[in-house]
């Protein structure tokens, strides 16, 4: 850019900025003067309605930051039904069967010759004394889940059990362990029906269970709302 046309820019620039403090100048004048002609009785009535308008201005402040007060603390509250509702889902569903649990319990090794009916009588037992989620050979136990057959040819769902499979229990430890190996208890029991089974309980600090793969939904049954 040329010495010239920088001289002329900046020649228009302050012409501008002084035109526009020319405007703001007069305007100021004409409001004074506006001013000046209103008798006292007037300017006193314009200063009212000003204080009126200034106190209904804020009266609309206040009443909007008590809106937004209100649909905050609605909102929080909203949150936190809903995070609370979906943490008892989510444990609902994890004791039903539909999700996987953790948690403290037992292991139960069983190896040897022992049938489906003496599994079913060491899951019973489980059950009653407050076990909270079971598998069996790594399949969950749900209302429905049976384990079958004859010594040495066991299956449960459509997973065959081996010679030696692990039974899973989430509960507490010293309840379960207790329940089971008490004398006369179910393990005593077992090893009298059959003598050519092992059954060996370990309480744990930490069991993992599986969800089911199975459907759960009910056939025939419909909630009663």
């Amino acid at each position: 850019m040329t010495p010239r046309r920088r001289n002329r820019l900046t020649i228009t620039a302050v012409a501008v900025i002084l035109g526009f403090l020319v405007v703001a100048q007069l305007r100021g004048q004409v409001a004074d003067a506006s001013l000046a002609q209103q008798s006292a009785q007037d300017l006193t009535l314009l200063v009212a309605n000003l204080n009126t308008q200034n106190e209904e201005l804020r009266g609309e402040v206040a009443t909007l930051e008590q809106q937004l007060t209100s649909l905050s603390d609605t909102h929080a509250r909203g949150n936190s039904a809903a995070g609370q509702l979906r943490a008892d889902l989510d444990r609902i569903q994890g004791w039903a069967g539909l999700r996987a649990v953790n948690g403290p319990g037992i292991s139960i090794r069983v190896a040897g010759q022992i049938g489906g009916d003496g599994v079913e009588d060491l899951l019973n037992e489980l059950r009653n004394a407050g076990a909270e989620a079971i598998s069996v050979g790594g399949v969950r136990v749900v209302p429905g889940t049976v384990v079958a057959g004859a010594a040495g040819a066991l299956f449960v769902e459509s997973t065959v059990l081996g010679g030696t499979f692990e039974i899973r229990a989430i509960g507490s430890p010293q309840i379960l362990t207790g329940s089971l190996t008490r004398a006369g208890g179910i393990v005593a029991q077992l090893s009298v029906t059959f003598p050519r089974a092992q059954v060996s309980v370990t309480p744990l600090d930490s069991v993992a269970i599986p969800a089911t793969d199975r459907d759960l939904a009910p056939v025939n049954g419909r909630p009663s709302l």
